[in-house]
């Protein structure tokens, strides 16, 4: 079954609000009280639910534990996969020391960088090892992800060494659009973007007289 993006978005709330169940002592949990927790309708709730194979039980709701298994697998966070970080500035390092990756299933393998300045240096527990050595690094490791967090004119570059490296998959931080072949996957973090959006919505909960109306994307 392909399950929507959109779903899929909403799949790490779900889990959140499942774990903090589970936390309370709670063996199941309907779809009307997930829906209340995360603003949404009980009916779009079942249909996501509905995406993973799980069914609910007639007035007692979805099995909690039942759930958080199945949700995390279709995210494949329930195998270990490693991630490479390119940049080692002030967003990279940020990355490179979040130690709540591991719950998703993500590990930060190493950081690279070509500023010789940052080689040899250290991010928590990674030494910055230089740009010129990822292909070693992939190869002899088997990483097929990496994070882009190096400034917008170097991103291209970047992608493009990757790419050739055998990366598959990239989450892209910086502040640029990159293109890569078919066969790579490209996910883009875009902060201004976002930023965007809660200040839009900000101002719509503070002015009255704002004519603006920002959804929650397609379901």
């Amino acid at each position: 079954m392909i399950i929507p993006i959109p779903t899929v978005k909403r799949f790490p709330s779900y889990l959140r609000i499942l774990n903090q169940a589970k936390e309370n002592g709670k063996e199941y949990i309907s779809a009307t009280m997930l829906a209340k927790e995360l603003n949404l309708n009980p009916i779009q709730v079942r249909k996501d639910i509905s995406s993973t194979g799980i069914e609910g039980k007639p007035k007692i709701g979805f099995d909690v534990d039942t759930l958080i298994a199945r949700i995390t697998h279709v995210l494949g966070w329930d195998n270990n996969t490693d991630a490479l970080i390119v940049g080692a500035g002030n967003l990279g390092s940020a990355i490179a020391n979040y130690g709540g990756f591991s719950n998703y299933g993500l590990r930060i393998a190493a950081v690279f960088d070509k500023d010789e300045k940052k080689i040899g240096t250290r991010i928590g527990e990674f030494a910055v090892l230089p740009i010129d050595k990822i292909n070693q690094y992939v190869q002899e490791n088997g990483v097929r992800i990496a994070v882009i967090t190096v400034p917008a004119g170097q991103a291209q570059a970047v992608a493009d060494l990757l790419v050739k490296c055998g990366i598959r998959g990239i989450w892209n931080f910086a502040p640029k659009d990159i293109k890569v072949p078919s066969s790579v996957v490209v996910q883009r973090t875009d902060l201004a973007t976002s930023f965007a959006v809660l200040s839009v919505k900000l101002r719509k909960k503070t002015e009255d007289d704002v004519d603006v109306y920002i959804g929650e994307g397609e379901v």
